[in-house]
């Protein structure tokens, strides 16, 4: 492949696995993996600890003031620091789940968060997954992949996820928590849950990781054609 700078946009729904592909893809081509996601459950887990009141704007301006996140690699697994504590396990506890899509609805949170993110787009070759990368961050990326998988089959990913590092957590609960998050991202009015006009659909239900590696790669290779 050529030198061309490359982004790659990968949104969808939660638990599609998008990080997943994306950290394969960024791995294999080595590009720049960046979470999008994670930066929002990172602001979430800010409020939680803090107690902010999400519906007063103005101590939710003053407490993103006080957020700093940064994320690199550490043996070759991304991390994400909030002001220099690396957070990368307790932000995908489930607390942090119920939370996170209430918090990314907000504006200001999204407009602090997408300005970081649209500054990590002057790197080259950039793979970066959210839920508006394709149509809010970065509009004019060259490869734009939209994720979806059965909720079932989401929720009983998620569900062994969750339980495989000791989180108490019934099948139904997740169930639950994925299906309002689908409607908080899709319904909200900033930034919702969609899927870009030049987006490729990647339905994942009944496909192995490398199979959807594979997929994404293909879209690339595509650009250098």
């Amino acid at each position: 492949m050529s030198n061309k700078n490359i982004i790659v946009a990968i949104d969808g729904y939660s638990s599609c696995g998008k990080s997943t592909v994306a950290k394969a893809l960024a791995k294999e081509l080595h590009y720049v993996y960046v979470d999008s996601g994670a930066m929002y459950r990172a602001v979430t887990l800010y409020f939680l600890r803090n107690n902010i009141d999400i519906t007063n704007i103005g101590v939710v301006d003053q407490a993103l003031e006080d957020i700093h996140l940064d994320s690199h690699k550490e043996a070759g697994v991304t991390k994400i620091f909030l002001n220099g504590e690396d957070v990368s396990e307790e932000i995908r506890q489930m607390h942090v789940s119920e939370n996170v899509s209430a918090v990314s609805a907000i504006r200001n949170v999204r407009k602090a968060l997408v300005k970081q993110q649209q500054k990590m787009g002057s790197r080259k070759n950039l793979v970066m997954d959210g839920r508006d990368i394709g149509t809010t961050v970065f509009p004019h990326a060259q490869v734009k992949i939209f994720m979806t998988a059965d909720p079932k089959v989401r929720a009983e990913r998620r569900f062994l996820e969750l339980t495989s590092k000791g989180e108490k957590i019934t099948l139904e609960e997740v169930f639950e928590n994925i299906a309002h998050r689908d409607y908080q991202d899709t319904t909200r009015e900033e930034s919702p849950l969609i899927r870009a006009d030049d987006a490729v659909i990647l339905d994942n239900t009944n496909m192995n990781e490398e199979e959807q590696l594979q997929f994404v790669l293909g879209e690339v290779e595509k650009v250098h054609a």
